[in-house]
């Protein structure tokens, strides 16, 4: 709506002749040029503000002195008794350029005599050699400023550094045109591609969601990986983090998802892929560089990045890097700028999402890297360390990056959040993981054992969750069996994880009849139902069947998780099929 009504009110403002603009006019003028454009409904006088707003800061309309407006000009609306007036003043102090920078700490510098600072300010900032570079302002104390410089501090002279307010927040340009684009950290292309015609700006911190708004997601997305879709199913709009560490293949897993994600359809050999509505956002933060260039152009460095090189051949392989985004942050990139790269994917994906009406899938990697970078910051800032030196307000800041995930009232499109982060010496009670757990749907768990066994994936079950599984599965969705099947595998593997550590203890010939059974079943369970190729796409329908295999190890009588009208229906099929 905005762009037509903007169009129609700039077609009416034009028509008036130069030496009366400014001037007031009626509001039934607004209201007729509105219903010529096929409008049903009269402007309200906050909406003729906010055009008129537009209009002088985007039109070049002259002032009273023959001045042009431009960034920075100050705009007065009144409304009083159907007539509207807008007067323009021209304040160009708001962008005056101080040179009062006081000290520089880390990717912080701290400015004095500053008038009228604001939180979340956008400061440019211009150095002795003429380089330009942008911060934002973090804390505000009287006339004094504290900004985080994104591209890092070094170089910057304290008595020859000039800092320009600008008087906005952090926008970053959102279009269509992004799906198949590669950006720096701070949204910049890196492609060697043109500029993105911006569609619209967009605050990178999101606007906040109405909980009543909020749909409760209910589609299972089915990833083709069994130790997901049978027993720790993922909805569509859920956020569910990959619990990983050094040297294990959570970026395969991810890759394996994005290849193989749809929807279930009630006909078994159906799935819906959604290819013309599909999008992935991709965001790496902190990745390590290599020597060797791999197809990757990054600003004519031939620098590449393996994690990067990995997910985009892979995109590139199966065909859907033309609806993929890709957000990448360097190692040696400055820190503060890996504060700022989710939230460019995450608004990115909000605008996808809820303006284009496609369902995105965003992958973050590695969280961790985004937490010690927010240790780093806090530090220089010299607040109080929480544990391990994180900051106390790491918890909220979390938050605010995986609340973003989810669907909406009235909008087509729904956004999956993936992240991805290493536990450090595989510690699941770090304050990443831990704190990261509270905030998401459940969690998905690369086990180092079972990689040192050559399992593939090595997802270990038992400590993995999917908090939105139960509305996600069963008959209509899935199969009415789906949870019994998902329920008596998650016993059955954890009884033969307990026989198999008594086993070291008292040695195979003390165990009883039904521990070899539950022995056989954990040996069979890892390698018929967990290990899986990474191209091999398997359907919820064959996963369960799978299961059943499984279970039929066991007696009807052992069975005790499942109901006897269940057991009845799909127990006997194939009954003389065993793994």
């Amino acid at each position: 709506m905005w762009p037509t009504l903007r169009m129609a009110l700039a077609s009416l403002l034009l028509s008036i002749p130069s030496a009366q603009r400014g001037l007031p006019c009626k509001a039934e003028d607004w209201q007729w040029e509105m219903k010529e454009q096929g409008l049903s409904r009269g402007p309200k006088p906050d909406v003729m503000v906010d055009c008129i707003c537009w209009w002088t800061s985007h039109l070049s309309v002259e002032t009273p002195s023959g001045q042009a407006l431009h960034y920075g000009s100050k705009t007065i609306c009144y409304c009083f008794r159907g007539r509207a007036q807008a007067q323009t003043e021209d304040v160009n102090d708001c962008r005056k350029a101080y040179s009062t920078v006081s000290g520089v700490n880390g990717p912080l510098v701290i400015l004095d005599h500053v008038k009228f600072p604001k939180y979340a300010e956008i400061v440019r900032l211009t150095l002795p050699d003429g380089t330009k570079r942008s911060g934002q302002v973090l804390e505000v104390s009287g006339n004094k400023a504290v900004v985080q410089v994104f591209e890092g501090t070094s170089g910057i002279d304290a008595k020859k550094t000039a800092c320009e307010f600008t008087g906005d927040i952090l926008r970053t340009p959102v279009s269509e045109d992004m799906l198949g684009r590669i950006f720096n950290g701070s949204g910049k292309p890196i492609d060697r591609g043109p500029i993105v015609l911006a569609e619209d700006y967009l605050d990178i911190m999101g606007q906040p969601i109405n909980p009543q708004c909020r749909i409760y997601p209910e589609e299972m997305i089915q990833t083709g990986i069994s130790a997901i879709d049978g027993m720790n199913s993922i909805a569509r709009g859920q956020k569910i983090p990959i619990f990983s560490a050094a040297g294990l293949p959570h970026n395969e897993i991810a890759a394996q998802i994005c290849r193989q994600a749809g929807l279930v359809k009630k006909s078994k050999d159906v799935t819906d892929y959604s290819a013309d509505n599909f999008a992935i956002v991709f965001a790496a933060m902190g990745v390590s560089k290599i020597c060797e260039y791999g197809g990757l152009c990054v600003e004519m460095r031939m620098v590449n990045m393996e994690t990067a090189r990995f997910f985009k051949s892979d995109f590139e392989e199966n065909g859907s890097m033309d609806n993929v985004c890709l957000f990448l942050n360097l190692a040696n990139d400055p820190t503060i700028e890996r504060i700022i790269t989710p939230r460019l994917a995450l608004t990115t994906a909000e605008y996808l999402a809820y303006q284009c009406e496609k369902h995105v899938l965003v992958i973050l990697t590695d969280m961790s890297s985004y937490a010690e970078a927010l240790r780093e910051v806090s530090a220089a800032r010299e607040e109080v360390p929480g544990r391990r030196g994180f900051p106390g307000y790491m918890y909220t800041d979390l938050a605010t990056i995986y609340e973003r995930a989810g669907r909406v009232e009235g909008r087509g499109g729904s956004i999956t959040q993936i992240p991805i982060l290493t536990m450090p010496n595989d510690d699941i009670t770090h304050p990443i993981p831990d704190l990261t757990g509270y905030i998401t749907e459940g969690q998905v768990y690369v086990d180092r054992q079972l990689h040192n066994r050559q399992i593939y994936p090595p997802i270990n079950v038992l400590p993995s969750l999917s908090r939105l599984m139960k509305s996600a599965i069963g008959e209509g969705m899935t199969r009415k069996d789906h949870a019994d099947v998902s329920n008596q595998l998650y016993a059955c593997y954890a009884i033969g994880k307990d026989v198999q550590a008594m086993k070291a203890v008292v040695g195979e010939e003390a165990l009883t009849p039904d521990d070899l059974l539950y022995l056989e079943f954990l040996q069979k369970f890892e390698r018929n139902f967990i290990a899986q190729g990474a191209y091999d796409n398997r359907t919820v329908y064959e996963t369960l069947d799978i299961g059943w295999q499984l279970l039929r190890i066991f007696p009807r009588e052992m069975l005790k998780r499942i109901p006897q009208s269940t057991i009845a229906e799909f127990y006997p099929r194939d009954s003389a099929t065993r793994l």
